[in-house]
């Protein structure tokens, strides 16, 4: 039996989508494409097979379900109000970005009234997983829509957790954050500590690499602060102060006292305000920000 493909949009081609959306186009699905601010995604996926759409309203006309891959809830509130006049009663829409849960749920609401559904479908790993198509998926969406959305996202990811109602993916996303995020914050103190009294970064890797306080983020936070590979993970510096803000609004709606999670926030914030830049800086460009902090 022939496989019938749905027509998929994509907006936000930058370090995780452009690697999401050659995935899509390549295992089959006729894909649509809007352009931005750098034309080089949209080139490389139009030689592909991909298709531009001129405009967010043309691209919701064209499509059933439409990815968003952006900054934050209110780049998302944007394009799906340039959208929605494109829209037809049954297409769906999927946030893989990294929104505030009270966004989410607002637009779902919003869309529903014109016969839109929405999913929250955020992402976790690196940009290398987004291209090899490896990446992991929470996902916040009804049973109907998730198992519509579940083929789409399996071109991308190889990990998709179905986490509950819409809004409970991007709940769980920025638990995720704030762990991994949590993490850069302790290794860029530990490492100026371990500086500060005596133990090259060389030698306080060598005790903890393959014991038991090891892990995946240890090895890329790692990759820059022993090995200087400033692309180690490409996730930058006010994208994960942008997180842990949320992280913080999240918790405040909820009542719970989160003095981590707020001192992590203001590892960040240290950051940005001394000179962070964007692009740039990834997370693992902290431990030079803490390490400046304390004369090193």
């Amino acid at each position: 039996m022939t496989q019938t493909y749905e027509k998929v949009g994509f907006v936000g081609l930058g370090l995780m989508g452009h690697g999401m959306a050659k995935n899509l186009v390549e295992k089959g699905y006729p894909l649509t494409v809007v352009a931005h601010r750098k034309r080089e995604a949209v080139d490389d996926l139009v030689a592909r097979g991909a298709v531009e759409a001129a405009s967010l309203e043309d691209l919701g006309r064209r499509c059933d379900v439409v990815l968003l891959c952006l900054t934050g809830s209110p780049e998302v509130a944007s394009v799906v109000t340039a959208m929605k006049p494109g829209l037809a009663k049954g297409a769906m829409v999927v946030d893989c970005s990294t929104s505030d849960p009270t966004v989410s749920l607002t637009l779902a609401a919003e869309l529903a009234e014109i016969g839109v559904d929405f999913v929250d479908a955020p992402l976790s790993r690196t940009p290398k997983e987004a291209w090899a198509g490896t990446l992991d998926c929470m996902v916040g969406a009804s049973d109907a829509s998730f198992a519509r959305a579940q083929p789409i996202i399996a071109t991308w990811a190889a990990k998709i957790v179905h986490i509950g109602a819409v809004g409970d993916g991007h709940k769980m996303k920025l638990l995720n954050n704030f762990i991994s995020l949590g993490y850069a914050a302790l290794y860029s103190e530990a490492l100026a500590l371990s500086r500060k009294v005596g133990i090259p970064v060389a030698e306080f890797d060598k005790v903890i690499r393959g014991g038991r306080m090891d892990c995946g983020f240890y090895q890329t936070f790692m990759g820059y602060a022993l090995e200087g590979n400033r692309e180690a993970h490409r996730f930058t510096l006010g994208n994960a102060y942008k997180d842990m803000r949320y992280v913080e609004s999240m918790a405040n709606a909820a009542t719970v006292a989160t003095p981590l999670a707020s001192a992590v926030k203001s590892s960040f914030a240290m950051a940005m305000a001394t000179g962070g830049n964007g692009p740039e800086d990834y997370v693992p460009h902290l431990s030079d920000f803490i390490a400046k902090a304390n004369g090193l």
